[in-house]
């Protein structure tokens, strides 16, 4: 994206309001979506699948992010947009397990919908300059069209044109569009903190839809201790300390630097760390039910990678807001892969006890003063 004059004001938006609480109700139920994808794949194209449409979904959910942090919904025609935009996502939600079928046009459709959507709010941000919202709006629509193409060919041609509109988004953060735009370092921290709590409760109700239809035995609801055990040990991991360091140095940061912190920390590392949350609830979905005895191998391996890639996520969203060493992070993300034989070999119930256990030596670090 070409450079434009960046507004002089700053944002005035300090905390994270109801309707946007709302909102992330609604975006939620996506992350439901995705789970059940890859917790009962067919083949790896489905876990390709969930990464291409996650890339779409968290795109414009951050474009949220950023319009929220600019411009107060406070009046009624910018609520009934909001809940438009809404709708647009629930619909995109709804469409998930069948995207590459059935599902490509409404999904498109919703897509499209949300884009406009998010177009016509930003143009009444008062810190927004009408060439970066076109900008970044050009960037939106192409991606939108992409993906509506897609549901109207047959394969290979249709995954030609999802991964088109990956490489659209790949091309726009080469671009730096963040750069255009500005936002209010304590909102911003705030919407992602909740964002983080909303992914983690999908952790935590997938184990619940794993166990629907169990017997409540003594291993089930051990299972299912340990699991919450885990999601407590990843909210710490990410909450203890470091979210208000976040917004104490993007308050001292440079406008230019505050963007790229905003870029990288919060919308890459969170796109990294939350797919990372995905897989560990498909892989808890599945634990639930083999506690013991002989696992699917799937759950084994979702859970495993999926704390890796959220440690790795965890790593860069820690280098790109300067909270510190991460290099603990990037060896905890390798020796998550140990307990991969461990889950295979003693069930599921072992694999969790490793993770727990490895991830207790990022809380005994951030107890230290």
């Amino acid at each position: 994206m070409s450079a434009s004059p960046s507004p002089t004001a700053e944002p005035s938006i300090q905390r994270v309001s109801n309707v946007e609480l709302f909102f992330d109700l609604v975006f939620v139920f996506t992350l439901t979506q995705l789970t059940g994808l890859v917790a009962h794949p067919h083949d790896l194209s489905d876990y390709l699948k969930a990464i291409l449409v996650f890339m779409t979904l968290m795109w414009i959910y951050d474009g949220f992010t950023w319009l929220t942090s600019n411009l107060s919904i406070d009046k009624a025609q910018q609520r009934k947009l909001l809940f438009i935009a809404m709708a647009g996502f629930f619909i995109m939600a709804l469409s998930i397990p069948e995207v590459f079928g059935e599902g490509g046009l409404p999904y498109a459709l919703g897509f499209l919908t949300v884009v406009a959507v998010h177009a016509a709010l930003f143009r009444a941000a008062p810190t927004a300059t009408t060439q970066a919202v076109r900008n970044i709006a050009s960037f939106n629509f192409t991606v939108g069209l992409l993906v509506l193409a897609a549901a109207f060919v047959s394969p290979p041609w249709d995954w030609l044109l999802w991964v088109a509109a990956a490489a659209v988004l790949f091309l726009a953060a080469s671009r730096r569009a963040e750069r255009n735009f500005q936002f209010s370092p304590a909102h911003f921290v705030e919407r992602h903190g909740l964002l983080m709590i909303v992914a983690l409760g999908e952790s935590i109700v997938a184990v619940g839809v794993g166990a629907q239809g169990l017997p409540l035995t003594l291993m089930v609801i051990l299972t299912a201790i340990l699991a919450l055990l885990l999601s407590a040990s990843i909210w710490w991991s990410y909450f203890a300390k470091d979210a208000e360091r976040a917004e104490h140095q993007l308050v001292h940061a440079t406008p230019a630097e505050r963007n790229r912190m905003g870029a990288q920390g919060f919308g890459y590392a969170h796109f990294i760390m939350i797919l990372g949350i995905i897989l560990i609830a498909a892989g808890l979905e599945v634990a639930i039910a083999h506690p013991t005895g002989h696992p699917e191998a799937v759950g084994i391996w979702n859970l495993a990678v999926g704390l890796a890639v959220y440690l790795a996520g965890d790593a860069m969203y820690r280098q790109a807001l300067r909270l510190g060493p991460s290099s603990l992070h990037l060896l905890l993300a390798v020796l998550m892969f140990v307990t991969v034989p461990v889950g295979l070999f003693f069930g599921a119930l072992a694999q969790i006890v490793a993770c727990v256990l490895l991830l207790q030596l990022l809380w005994m670090v951030k107890l230290e003063p």
